[in-house]
């Protein structure tokens, strides 16, 4: 077709015909071009109103909340007076129409091609309960199509290609990046970190991260070091075996029993054997606070997770020689990170039978916390998983400090320790 003379387009650009052309393309738009249906014009204005009855020869009354057109009726009317097709009008006032249903078409190829080569790429992965859930919650929020659109399909192959590299073992961020992706900051607060860590937190049964401490906590728990300096463990009582600075330091801090906070950096440059036959660790800051009033010498090193160990933490409980004695909270990420230090150190839980949940539910008289996110195992114990199922309700550390303060004693006595 040649193009229309200036003469239509400039009338097509005047009142009443704006919105008319705008809702036709839209409606041109969506069905692939067919001229077929109807237009509604709400709360058509006086001169909508007219033209409507002058295309139609319908009667519609002044004030009237909506009015239909045609689209063949438009059409005729355009051919008529500029000698345009509907089709022809509309691509000379805004430009070239969108064929919507061949897009929608296209995007739902890409997607399946996208979720394809993350499934041909998962490995092991797909044997993972958290995988197909992590594939859907992309696929039904949008996210593999808002990747589709950008032109970063291949991004969810790149975050199938780093999980399948996790959990590590005190790897830094940008070499995890780099063997993945070949490329060091492909998860320096990238697309595909986000991807990465949704995964990771469907694993362990937690929401995605949505602050920097959170995704900070998300690598660490899969064994990546993003900040060495903020990878931290809080210590009471260790005494190490090496003479060195940080050494130096942790010898001063447990003689005087005051806790100390180790950073992943300190533990590379100056690594630390703990040599003391018993090693215990706590989840919660407050147990090892309340430790502090009652220290000796003889006590124990404890050692703080504070939530999901930290590099650090994992680093600091790697250099003992002892028997570790681990415990968390009573909730699905305690009998997690409880199984995890039984399989990676041969921990001995720490009063986390199901007879010491018990003591716990019943200790103030006051109802617990809800247990929240995906339940967990706890193979020491079986018993204990299937009573916290059926309670459904959570077990804090602080419930049990006078328990746990004691065990610290009688260890430091040296008697055996019960539970």
């Amino acid at each position: 077709m040649s193009a229309p003379s200036p003469e239509p387009v400039v009338a097509l650009r005047e009142p009443p015909w704006p919105r008319i052309l705008r809702l036709a393309r839209a409606r041109l738009e969506r069905t692939g071009g067919a001229l077929t249906g109807s237009l509604t014009v709400k709360d058509p204005t006086e001169a909508e109103r007219k033209l409507v009855i002058g295309l139609t020869g319908s009667h519609r009354p002044p004030g009237v909340r909506s009015v239909r057109l045609p689209l063949a009726a438009l059409d005729a009317a355009l051919h008529r007076a500029f000698a345009l097709s509907l089709t022809d009008a509309v691509i000379a006032v805004d430009g070239p129409l969108r064929d919507r249903p061949a897009e929608r078409d296209q995007d739902a190829a890409a997607r399946q091609t996208a979720v394809r080569q993350a499934r041909e790429r998962a490995g092991r992965l797909l044997d993972q309960p958290w995988f197909e859930p992590w594939l859907d919650d992309l696929i039904a929020d949008g996210t593999v199509t808002r990747l589709v659109h950008r032109g970063d399909a291949g991004h969810l192959a790149q975050a199938v290609d780093v999980l399948a590299l996790l959990p590590a073992t005190g790897v830094a961020l940008p070499v995890l990046a780099e063997r993945a992706t070949g490329h060091t900051k492909a998860l320096s607060g990238s697309p595909v970190a986000g991807l990465v860590l949704r995964a990771l937190a469907r694993a362990h049964g937690v929401d995605a991260p949505t602050t920097a401490a959170q995704r900070r906590a998300r690598w660490q728990a899969a064994g990546v070091i993003v900040d060495d300096l903020a990878s931290q463990v809080l210590v009471l009582g260790v005494r190490p075996l090496e003479h060195h600075a940080v050494a130096s330091w942790l010898h001063g801090a447990a003689e005087l029993g005051i806790p100390f906070r180790l950073t992943l950096h300190q533990l590379t440059a100056a690594p630390v054997t703990l040599t003391a036959p018993r090693v215990f660790v706590c989840e919660n800051p407050a147990v090892l606070r309340a430790a502090v009033g009652e220290w000796s010498p003889a006590h124990p090193p404890l050692i703080c997770s504070e939530g999901v160990p930290s590099a650090a933490c994992h680093r600091l409980v790697a250099g003992a020689t002892g028997v570790v004695h681990w415990r968390g909270d009573f909730d699905w990420t305690g009998l997690r990170t409880t199984a995890e230090a039984i399989t990676r150190y041969r921990a001995r839980p720490w009063r986390m039978s199901s007879d010491d949940y018990q003591r716990g539910l019943a200790a103030t008289g006051l109802p617990t916390e809800p247990l929240r996110g995906a339940p967990a195992a706890s193979p020491w114990d079986p018993a204990l998983e299937s009573l916290m199922a059926t309670t459904g309700r959570a077990v804090m550390e602080e419930r049990m400090v006078d328990i746990l303060l004691a065990d610290l004693a009688e260890c430091g006595r040296e008697k055996p320790l019960s539970g």
